[in-house]
């Protein structure tokens, strides 16, 4: 548990978004000076434009925030959510650019509202890394999740399980960040990655597995049950 602990990201804010928040606080700020200057601090304007600049920042200052979850549980064959978001996706598939055979797949779509700091679902070895370039469609479509630029982790479980966790872009996500190491040991509790501005993350199990949401559900990173291996 210390070593668990020890490796959190004690945050409240993601570092994912310092310079987008630096960048556009100031960008905000100078627009708001000179609407000022040429317009008058005290006239209509300036107001609506202040008030609509603070909304768009506390926008995306939400977006960026990144609660510290420890999760709470002695069992050894959970599948933690990896995202916040809604559960869009719970039916057995074909797995054809890794697995190559039927597995249990658990989809979680995040809106722009939505924590997007992903969590490590299960304590196990990163087995594989791997990014997809691709398109950007509506990452709740279902050819998104092949077609939509990607990043694919497999992940060996503690009990020997293989399972994949694939970050999806959408149609305003322009950025995946993925930070473990193929070979490193890896935790619940900790973080896998980032997704900018609305997407997906797909989670590949093996059939047999014992789903415990259904689609409509929402889900909290880190906290929701998904599974049983």
């Amino acid at each position: 548990m210390v070593k668990r602990i020890k490796k959190l990201k004690n945050i409240r804010l993601h570092s994912e978004g310092t310079s987008t928040l630096i960048i556009g606080g100031i960008a905000l700020t100078a627009l708001c000076l000179l609407v000022g200057y040429l317009l008058g601090y005290s006239s209509i304007p300036f107001w609506i434009v202040l008030g609509i600049s603070v909304a768009i920042y506390l926008v995306v200052v939400n977006f960026f925030r990144c609660p510290i979850r420890i999760f709470q549980s002695d069992s050894d064959d959970v599948v933690v959510a990896p995202a916040d978001g809604t559960v869009v996706v719970v039916e057995e598939v074909d797995e054809n650019e890794y697995f190559h055979d039927r597995r249990l797949l658990i989809s979680i779509f995040m809106s722009v509202f939505n924590v997007h700091a992903n969590w490590i679902p299960v304590d196990g070895r990163i087995k594989l890394v791997r990014h997809h370039n691709g398109r950007y469609m509506a990452a709740w479509l279902p050819k998104s999740s092949t077609d939509n630029e990607r990043s694919t982790v497999v992940i060996t479980a503690s009990g020997g399980e293989d399972i994949l966790v694939r970050q999806i872009a959408g149609a305003v996500a322009r950025r995946i960040v993925t930070y473990p190491a193929e070979g490193e040991d890896c935790f619940i509790d900790e973080h896998l990655g980032f997704i900018k501005f609305g997407s997906r993350v797909d989670v590949y199990l093996p059939i047999g597995t014992k789903a415990l949401v259904q689609v409509g559900q929402k889900t909290t990173g880190n906290e929701t049950v998904l599974a049983h291996l």
